[in-house]
């Protein structure tokens, strides 16, 4: 519950104004999927191709936001859902600065990502699912964290001990076991163009 003592402090300048400034819609691209399902790699590489077209951008990732703001963090269910909602509302206050954010998150449940979803106008809210299998997740595990959780060395891991909710109605699917990650990238960037966020 807010305190009734705290009011919202209005600025001159608003989010139209540092959009129209970057030359893009501010959007936040939520890429949601089990771990190592190429959320991360797909973001860079989808980062990388905005960047060399002019456009404002800042990849979150679930790991490196641990390492800072969610240290204090664990990985049951309420920390999991306390980190989403953290990166919610970093995200959105990145896309109030006029930024196409991209988010790389397993964020296993879909109560979360409506929850940013809801944060934001519509149309800013971009779901994407790396609909990777987790058969094929398992047999890369580039971090040997599958390994660790069949060990029973790792408890609640999402698609081992503890569930994933796959996306109803993603704006984007994607699987980097059919198609390589330049191709997966090359398909949001098109979404982008599309939908008018981007214009080259």
């Amino acid at each position: 519950m807010v305190d009734q003592n705290i009011v919202w402090q209005r600025h001159n300048i608003n989010r139209t104004n540092r959009a129209e400034q970057k030359r893009q819609k501010p959007c936040i691209l939520w890429f949601t999927g089990l771990s190592a399902s190429g959320k991360s790699t797909t973001a860079n590489a989808v980062e990388k191709k905005l960047f060399k077209l002019g456009h404002h951008t800042y990849l979150l990732d679930g790991d490196n936001v641990r390492h800072g703001l969610n240290k204090d963090l664990g990985f049951g269910d309420a920390d999991r859902v306390e980190n989403i909602r953290r990166i919610g509302e970093m995200s959105k206050l990145f896309a109030d600065a006029g930024l196409i954010v991209l988010s790389a998150f397993i964020s296993p449940f879909r109560s979360d990502r409506k929850m940013v979803r809801e944060l934001v106008s519509e149309g800013e809210f971009v779901e994407i699912h790396m609909a990777t299998p987790l058969s094929v997740c398992e047999e890369r595990d580039p971090k040997g964290l599958y390994k660790k959780a069949r060990q029973g060395n790792i408890k609640n891991f999402t698609g081992i001990d503890s569930a994933y909710e796959p996306p109803e109605s993603p704006e984007i699917t994607l699987n980097t076991a059919e198609c390589d990650v330049e191709a997966c990238a090359e398909q949001v960037i098109k979404y982008l163009r599309e939908k008018h966020i981007i214009h080259d």
